[in-house]
């Protein structure tokens, strides 16, 4: 925490050195030989130097709490293993906080020579310097009067380092923790140690700390809520549970009702890190969003008494502020000070830049998804983890799972229909963002409501039969696919009911089709045929009719006859038939009867000549036995007509 420092100019200058006994760098032995506390008198300005032991942290305290410092403190030290001093260094000292200046973090040192430019008078004058390694006793304090541990909240705590994590001396600690409301206002302070030093040493400096406020300045434990060094690494301070409302030291006259983090180091110059930053406001949006206040707002706040607002005086605050909003102090630093508008951004932001990725499950299909009923959203935000509280999905209005702030992924099943599925992100500070899609749940798969089945059609019959593969398929919330897996791979398209093709006659060939619907659902169906070929020896004749035989016929051999009323009949069990012919341009007209039944004339005749054409086809739904019977209509000018056979499917 940067003070004022009281600004006297005394002409007195009062010079202590104090150098360790033994050769620099001599290895302490045992722990009551490294005290964790060691104490100098102040007193005369003779210069004597004193014995003492390893030390990293120091400060400069006096007798009367209630004064102000009076002059300018300056310290250097030297490091253990060296003989080198460092330069000098400037102690800092609040106004509004007398009896002790801040402490300064020096690192592992054997000697200290300490200057004061201007006072020196105050009694009780004394130099406090602190080992954080040294090795703890048992705590004193009874089981009884610990705090007993409290299950931690449903909103996320921020990663931090605990008390037991950097090594709080809990045998220090001179009360249990008290308890204040909820939180308020949020202060932002520096622990004005200097900057020089490593995050390796972070958990040294916050024994350090709490060593110096406990021992020198006498308080009950460290005065922070919570720390945070340059590296952005958050440390829990005083105890009394991080998710509770510990009442802290930190703010005279406004440490009710509010917590504080102290960023470790001094920051008048320069600011802190983005990652510092987040780490502020992540702590910041905890405890204030926890009491529902926003930490971008503002709140009045009634002093305790300081030396700004008097006792009573309302103070008009941001939520989160600087200790010099509440105090006469340059804490926490003009740089961190000027960079609390950027903390309250983040703190008090909405989730930024949240979006559905992908939803596994489920298949895009225009501007909705299609899901056989288990999904999975996969989603993302800008803001960092740390700062979500956790994300909520939501089913047609109503919350149906939560994830941690840290998970980007849940699973959910829908029940059958259309929903409106959104995603919540929930910030720290309470405020959310969402983003929603509409989703349709169909576990059924589609129906093929005809089909599929073969029929013959009428073609060319030159070693090959031609057919007609038909289907009929739907689903309720739409087709995606149909496709033919057998004999071959065709994509069929959804609008298609029929497919022309050939196939070898006598030989079994299996169709098989497959649909599928938006939702992924899918279903195949097989149907197998096979094509047989009559002759026209197997047909029953009636009236007059003449072999022709050529190699252009089936067989080699057809029928002829130019007499109306011959007929030609063929008797089969299948489930489909076709007439096969020749045709040229005096080709005549024929009746054919089906299971006698007049199905209707057929012309045969032909602009060409062609041969082994099937020219009429029957399709029946089941397989039974029929029979085909042609007969001659005798046209004049060309009565003569050819029959090749007939086809049929088993």
């Amino acid at each position: 925490m940067r003070r004022n420092r009281t600004k006297r100019h005394i002409a007195m200058l009062l010079t202590t050195i104090i150098a360790a006994s033994g050769l620099p760098g001599e290895r302490p032995a045992l722990a009551a030989e490294n005290p964790a506390l060691q104490t100098i008198a102040l007193a005369g300005a003779d210069g004597a130097k004193q014995a003492t032991r390893p030390f990293s942290l120091l400060g400069i305290s006096w007798a009367d709490p209630e004064k102000p410092a009076e002059g300018t403190f300056r310290v250097r030290t030297r490091r253990m293993g060296s003989t080198r001093w460092t330069p000098w260094q400037t102690l800092e000292a609040d106004a509004d906080s007398g009896g002790s200046t801040d402490p300064l973090w020096v690192g592992p040192s054997d000697a200290v020579e300490a200057r004061i430019d201007g006072g020196g008078t105050q009694p009780g004058l004394r130099l406090n310097l602190i080992n954080p390694d040294t090795p703890t006793t048992l705590s004193r304090r009874t089981p009884g009067s610990r705090t007993e541990e409290t299950a931690l909240p449903t909103r996320p705590v921020p990663r931090m380092v605990t008390r037991a994590g950097w090594g709080a001396n809990e045998s220090i600690v001179r009360a249990a923790p008290e308890y204040t409301g909820p939180v308020q206002v949020f202060f932002v302070h520096h622990t004005a140690t200097g900057n020089d030093y490593s995050c390796a040493d972070s958990a040294a400096i916050v024994r350090g700390i709490q060593a110096y406020q406990v021992r020198t300045k006498g308080w009950d434990d460290i005065g922070y809520n919570f720390l945070v060094d340059k590296c952005g690494t958050i440390f829990e301070g005083r105890g009394g549970g991080v998710g509770r409302n510990v009442l802290g030291a930190h703010t005279l006259g406004f440490n009710t009702d509010a917590s504080a983090i102290a960023v470790i180091g001094t920051y008048d110059s320069v600011g802190v890190s983005p990652a510092v930053r987040t780490a502020i406001a992540t702590v910041a949006a905890y405890k204030l969003g926890a009491a529902g206040n926003p930490p971008n707002g503002r709140v009045v706040y009634t002093s305790g008494g300081s030396n700004l607002y008097p006792v009573g005086e309302k103070a008009t605050l941001y939520r989160i502020s600087g200790h010099r909003d509440a105090g006469r102090t340059d804490c926490p630093g003009d740089a961190l000070y000027r960079q609390l508008p950027q903390i309250r951004a983040i703190a008090g932001a909405a989730p930024a830049g949240l979006r559905l990725l992908h939803v596994t499950g489920a298949i895009q299909y225009g501007p909705l998804l299609y899901t056989r009923g288990l999904i999975r959203p996969l989603w993302n935000v800008a803001t960092p983890s740390a700062l979500i509280a956790r994300f909520e999905v939501w089913v047609d209005g109503r919350l149906t799972l939560a994830a941690p702030g840290t998970h980007r992924t849940a699973a959910l099943r829908l029940s059958p229909g259309g929903h409106t599925v959104a995603v919540r992100a929930l910030h720290l500070s309470g405020r959310t963002s969402m983003v929603t899609t509409r989703v349709v749940s169909d576990p059924n798969a589609p129906t093929f409501t005809a089909g599929p089945d073969v029929a013959l059609r009428p073609g060319p019959l030159d070693g090959s039969v031609p057919i007609r593969l038909g289907w009929r398929a739907s689903d309720v919330n739409g087709l995606s696919a149909v496709s033919l897996l057998r004999p071959t791979a065709v994509n069929l398209g959804i609008t298609a009911r029929s497919r022309n093709g050939t196939i070898r006659p006598a030989v079994p060939t299996t169709f098989t089709v497959r649909a599928a619907d938006r939702a992924g659902n899918a279903v195949s169906a097989s149907v197998t045929r096979t094509p047989v070929v009559l002759s026209e020896a197997v047909a029953r004749r009636t009236g007059s009719w003449r072999t022709l035989r050529d190699p252009a016929y089936l067989g080699g051999v057809a029928l002829g006859s130019t007499a109306g009323g011959s007929a030609a009949t063929w008797t089969f069990t299948g489930r489909s038939a076709a007439l096969a012919v020749g045709r040229g341009a005096f080709s005549g007209r024929v009746r054919i009867f089906v299971d006698g039944d007049d199905a209707g004339v057929v012309d045969l005749g032909s602009p060409h000549t062609v041969y082994r054409q099937a020219v009429w086809s029957r399709y029946w739904s089941g397989s039974a036995q029929h029979t085909i019977r042609v007969r001659v209509e005798g046209t004049p000018g060309r009565p003569g007509v050819i029959l090749d056979g007939l086809v049929y499917l088993k």
